[in-house]
């Protein structure tokens, strides 16, 4: 998922992407402190694909706010 494919989303659809990726990171950090996470490249690509959620909402946040 890519930043562009992001903004042609609507905000509800972000927060429901980020809130499963928070879901994913959480499971995935229960993984590692039981020993059954195999792919720990994962854990990193799921941190930065819900931080580039949150970017992407809070330029949407400032945006329309500006607006208004």
């Amino acid at each position: 998922m890519n930043a562009k494919d992001l903004r042609g989303q609507t905000p509800d659809q972000l927060r429901d992407q980020l809130a499963q990726l928070k879901k994913e990171s959480f499971n995935l950090r229960f993984q590692q402190a039981t020993g059954q996470l195999e792919n720990t490249a994962r854990m990193r690509s799921a941190r930065r694909e819900a931080a580039r959620v949150m970017t992407i909402l809070n330029e949407k946040a400032a945006q329309a706010a500006q607006e208004a």
